[in-house]
């Protein structure tokens, strides 16, 4: 069974990387089966954190509003990574977040990583979950704060470890790491054009704009959130936004 390795997790705004945010990384470097060092840090969203996602993690849009964006994290990350395997709970999740970043920064981020939720699903199918929580309870690991990210990837670290101990002379193969594959295109900021005409609709629908942030009137928020940062706007972002401005602004007039 590995002994060196990353466990990492992420807090996202939402599901979908090609469309949501990360909010928080946390990662911990393991040689030998012990932890060496860690990493963790806020990242800035650039748009609002939803209700939901805050009711789940904690993390607020004040948490995050001072935080060094996607753009300068993913660097110093990638470099805490190094070429170690990665480890995580859906790792597959976390992963396609971070290769949609370095995509966009035009990085490589090609790695090899073990998913506790594979192995918890290939050997305790008669638990009612297998989600990091209810394991952590099942296998009586410490989990100060679920859904954090440095809490979830130290936890994941400790199941791998557990798991190990209880199933891996069964079925080595189970725990060996194994490719990671998403694939996804480099997304651009929005354009000079488009960033004209939006900032035209905010002033026609009286949106105000607060530090660089647009905030959204009631009838948007359900979609948008409640403010989207302009600079880091993207090309897809800025068209949505156009295309909810237009329908929806104007139905509510």
């Amino acid at each position: 069974m590995l002994t060196d390795y990353v466990a990492m997790d992420l807090e996202t705004t939402g599901l979908n990387p090609r469309m949501e945010k990360i909010i928080e990384i946390g990662a911990v470097r393991v040689r030998n089966g012990v932890v060496e060092d860690t990493f963790c840090t806020y990242v800035n969203p650039a748009k609002a954190i939803p209700e939901r996602i805050t009711e789940l993690t904690g993390i607020t849009n004040e948490d995050v509003a001072n935080a060094p964006y996607i753009e300068e994290v993913l660097p110093q990350f990638l470099e805490f990574l190094g070429e170690d395997y990665l480890l995580g709970h859906n790792i597959i999740f976390d992963y396609s977040f971070v290769k949609k970043a370095a995509v966009n920064q035009k990085l490589s981020f090609e790695r090899n990583g073990i998913d506790t939720l594979r192995i918890a699903r290939r050997f305790l199918t008669n638990l009612e979950s297998r989600n990091l929580g209810f394991l952590c309870k099942h296998y009586e690991i410490p989990l100060e704060e679920a859904h954090r990210a440095y809490h979830d990837a130290h936890a994941a670290h400790l199941l791998y470890q557990r798991l190990g101990e209880e199933f891996y002379e069964k079925e080595e193969a189970t725990f060996r790491p194994k490719p990671l594959v998403y694939s996804v295109k480099k997304e651009v900021l929005m354009t000079p054009r488009q960033k004209t005409y939006i900032l035209d609709l905010a002033q026609k629908y009286h949106m105000e704009i607060e530090n660089g942030q647009i905030i959204l009137p009631p009838v948007l928020v359900e979609k948008l959130g409640d403010r989207l940062d302009i600079e880091h706007m993207t090309k897809n972002e800025a068209s949505r936004l156009i295309d909810c401005v237009l329908s929806r602004m104007k139905n509510s007039r």
